[in-house]
């Protein structure tokens, strides 16, 4: 079925700025509550947020084979399971009926006051009821400059880490969405030198990671695995994701079974679900491997995809400070690299279930996801434009995360990720 929503000559009769993440061939998917309280599913065209329930209810989708509340709902996870075909032709609808062309909504004032909402007015929900969320490591710049930092340069990757995508189960109760603030965690940390009894207390070390994440559908049964020509089948889209890490407590705990409350104490992620068909038009060539994968991670054809990524810190009161631009093409595996391993062993993947990146670094300093990474484990200090230094995040700083696709027809946008730290309780 052709994707008729990417058209890049589609112009929508909602005005949309020329540098907005949300044109009409963007069409992504959220969950907001209006100023009367009501939870809906939508989309996003400029700075106007559509209410898909009350487009649904008014008829705009008839033909298309949807439940009365497929859009009624608090989460996206049964749209989501409806499956590729479903989520196509919705896109395409929508774009449709919002072109510039089509009077159908546009000249129908009563159908509008009920569908159409300034951003101002409504309030993003997480998009999804994240079931299972697992975190790759998958950026062979940040795996080299972590092992670097922490080992031997001259053995920073660990054998496997060229052959397998490498990952973790995180916890998906704290995945919260852009804007909700988080407060500094607490734990143990390493022990002084000389002494036994470890440190305890506010992490000193606290960091961002530069991610993106992407969304399944269900896609498998228990003891079924999904071949990697089928793994984009079910994939429903991605968000940017700022998974915060704790480094001192992750660094006195990760031996011998990896991240624990270093990680689990809050995840943020942008609220709308950025299509995989809508970035159909940026897929570019895959890092080249230094080994050749086993069969069933051999992907042909073009997985990766130019999305340019950069983040920001802003102190209380003060401007934002750029402090990195890196791209999620830098990714050494795929998405469809992951999502197949994750499955190889029979694990079964259902709808709403996350699955981050892992930091994203790119080849060249300014390009690094963490602090950790910018800084250089704190030897080298970020200055920001107040003239004050950060080696990881202070109390009251705002890291901003933002993402998008851009060529000479069209820019695809994320929206930003954003999340300010409070100090400890």
């Amino acid at each position: 079925m052709k994707i008729t929503a990417n058209n890049p000559n589609r112009k929508s009769w909602i005005k949309v700025d020329e540098n907005s993440d949300f044109p009409i061939q963007n069409i992504p998917f959220g969950v907001f509550i209006t100023k009367d309280d009501i939870i809906t599913i939508g989309t996003r065209i400029g700075d106007f947020a559509i209410d898909l329930g009350a487009f649904h209810q008014l008829g705009y989708f008839n033909g298309i084979p949807l439940t009365d509340d497929i859009f009624l709902q608090d989460n996206l996870n049964d749209f989501i399971a409806d499956g590729r075909k479903t989520w196509r032709l919705v896109r395409n609808r929508i774009a449709d009926v919002f072109d510039v062309t089509n009077g159908s909504l546009r000249d129908n004032a009563v159908h509008k006051d009920k569908v159409i909402f300034r951003m101002e007015d409504v309030e993003m929900l997480l998009p999804v009821a994240v079931g299972d969320y697992t975190d790759f490591y998958a950026s062979k710049e940040h795996a080299t400059n972590v092992g670097s930092l922490f080992r031997d340069p001259e053995n920073a990757l660990f054998p496997n880490w060229l052959q397998i995508p490498i990952g973790y189960h995180g916890r998906s109760s704290s995945i919260i969405p852009s804007g909700t603030p988080i407060r500094r965690p607490v734990g143990q940390s390493k022990p002084n030198e000389g002494e036994t009894t470890p440190n305890f207390g506010p992490s000193k070390l606290l960091d961002f990671e530069l991610e993106m994440a992407f969304i399944t559908t269900d896609s498998n049964n228990l003891g079924d695995r999904i071949p990697i020509e089928d793994t984009e089948e079910y994939i429903f889209g991605l968000v940017q994701f700022n998974d915060w890490s704790a480094r001192d407590i992750q660094g006195w705990e990760y031996v011998p079974l990896g991240p624990f409350l270093g990680k689990n104490f809050a995840s943020t992620i942008s609220p709308w679900i950025v299509t995989l068909d809508a970035l159909e038009p940026f897929r570019v060539e895959n890092p080249k491997q230094v080994y050749k994968p086993l069969p069933y991670l051999k992907q042909e054809g073009k997985g990766s995809y130019d999305i340019k990524l950069q983040v920001g810190i802003q102190p209380e009161n003060g401007e934002e400070t750029v402090i990195a631009n890196s791209n999620f093409k830098y990714m050494y595996w795929t998405m469809a690299q992951q999502l197949a391993h994750h499955t190889v062993n029979g694990c079964n993947v259902r709808s709403g279930d996350m699955m981050g990146s892992g930091t994203i670094s790119g080849p060249t300093k300014d390009s690094y996801g963490s602090m950790l990474e910018l800084t250089w484990r704190g030897q080298n200090p970020v200055q920001l434009n107040d003239g004050t230094t950060r080696k990881f995040i202070n109390d009251n700083d705002t890291v901003i995360m933002r993402a998008h696709c851009k060529n000479d027809n069209v820019r695809i946008g994320f929206g930003d990720c954003v999340g300010k730290v409070l100090p400890v309780k």
